[in-house]
């Protein structure tokens, strides 16, 4: 009887060793491949960092001559006002002096319009700027949740390896196919982006 009851144990504890054996290897696998995504997505997430600080850089500048742009147009309004103002308090101004007044005002018209001209294509240009950093912090978000995602599933892992818990596996699983989702997105250029996640962790 004793015998049987050797060989039972005998066979409980090869089960256990054998399912803790299939355990940690799948862990060990499954932490290898993360880590490595994980590190692959820190890499462009980086240089998604670096485009936008540029972008941002750029649509500051563009701004800012922009508003160069606007106060040399309210100076050349206010010095038109001034001419056209001469012409009006002095009517019987020599013909020399009116031709003189009528070509400064030709000549501010036209600086006018010239800067109102540049002023527009600068905006547009900001705009532009503004839209592409807005489309690189979508894939900044994208790739900071599969951070957050994979770093989550490498950690109950490490928990599930130490516990020899396989429902831990599957929940780390779970987290990580959620990280991948948000990799694989923000590396293909996708749209997808969970904006109520987003708004909470910002």
């Amino acid at each position: 009887m004793s015998e049987i009851a050797d060989t039972v144990a005998e066979a409980v504890e090869q089960a256990e060793q054998s399912s803790a054996s299939r355990l940690n290897t799948v862990v060990a696998t499954l932490v290898a491949l993360l880590a490595t995504a994980l590190a692959l997505g820190n890499v462009k997430d980086g240089n998604i960092v670096q485009a936008m600080q540029q972008a941002q850089a750029n649509r500051v500048d563009a701004w800012a001559y922009y508003q160069a742009k606007s106060t040399k147009g309210h100076l050349a309004e206010s010095i038109l006002d001034q001419v056209q103002l001469q012409k009006e308090l002095n009517p019987g101004a020599s013909p020399e002096a009116r031709a003189f007044l009528e070509r400064k005002t030709a000549f501010y018209q036209a600086e006018i319009a010239k800067y109102e001209k540049q002023k527009e294509e600068i905006r547009k240009q900001a705009e532009g700027y503004e839209k592409e950093y807005d489309r690189l912090n979508t894939h900044d978000d994208q790739f900071d949740m599969s951070e957050a995602g994979l770093s989550l599933a490498i950690a109950l892992l490490g928990i599930s390896a130490l516990t020899r818990k396989w429902a831990l596996v599957w929940v780390a699983v779970a987290f990580a196919a959620f990280g991948v989702l948000m990799e694989v997105s923000g590396f293909l250029g996708w749209a997808l982006h969970p904006d109520l996640l987003a708004k909470w962790l910002s």
